[in-house]
């Protein structure tokens, strides 16, 4: 973890250190979890303070080892303010598709840095499309910007079918809210990298006529 930006190793460490609050005091995971009903009620500050909450050590880790990952790549392209501006875009763009999605579910709840860690994923790949991941269940590296399209196709799928205990909707805004605030701080990409910028659109204007069809 040397190695990593000052500002990623904060966010880890807050992550952490909220995440372990909430484990341990369950009136203070009820008070800061993404609720919809305390949303609604005017309790706003849930939709920031839910992304540093998790359910568990595994799903804690797994978004903060995602993060470690991704985070610098970001940083070293456009700085650490634009940077925390990604981050926290990407997890108010999470936690609003989920308000949308969700707005009548007055008991609908969830936890966790997904939105925010998938839209610094999101712009990690907008920013360095070249990059390959390794992934456990597949032996060869892939192209970012096929794991990006391909995972936000199946946040669709997850969203229209309700698969697992998945906030699938915030994972997906975050990736929205990951494109739109990368796209707006490098507006050079549109000229550098045109073919990537409309490519990783594809599921976001999917997703947009899918639901103005009603198929979801």
């Amino acid at each position: 973890m040397s190695n990593l930006d000052i500002v990623t190793i904060v966010i880890i460490l807050a992550n952490v250190l909220f995440s372990m609050k909430g484990f341990s005091d369950f009136s203070f995971f009820e008070k800061y979890k993404f609720n919809i009903g305390g949303i609604r009620r005017g309790e706003q500050i849930r939709m920031l303070s839910s992304g540093f909450l998790h359910v568990d050590n595994m799903h804690l880790f797994f978004n903060m080892f995602t993060l470690y990952f991704f985070a610098d790549e970001v940083i070293s392209y456009l700085g650490q303010f634009s940077f925390l501006i990604i981050y926290f875009g990407s997890l108010i763009f999470g936690n609003i598709l989920s308000l949308f999605f969700h707005k009548d579910e007055y008991h609908y709840s969830a936890v966790g840095a997904s939105g925010a860690v998938t839209g610094v994923l999101y712009s990690a790949i907008l920013l360095h499309p070249e990059m390959r991941l390794y992934l456990f269940f597949i032996p060869v590296p892939i192209p970012g910007y096929v794991f990006g399209i391909g995972y936000l196709l199946y946040s669709i799928y997850g969203m229209k079918n309700r698969v697992g205990n998945i906030g699938h909707d915030a994972h997906f805004g975050g990736a929205i809210g990951g494109y739109v605030l990368t796209l707006l701080l490098a507006s050079w990409l549109f000229e550098e990298q045109p073919l990537m910028v409309a490519l990783l659109a594809i599921p976001i204007v999917l997703l947009y006529l899918m639901r103005r069809l009603g198929h979801i």
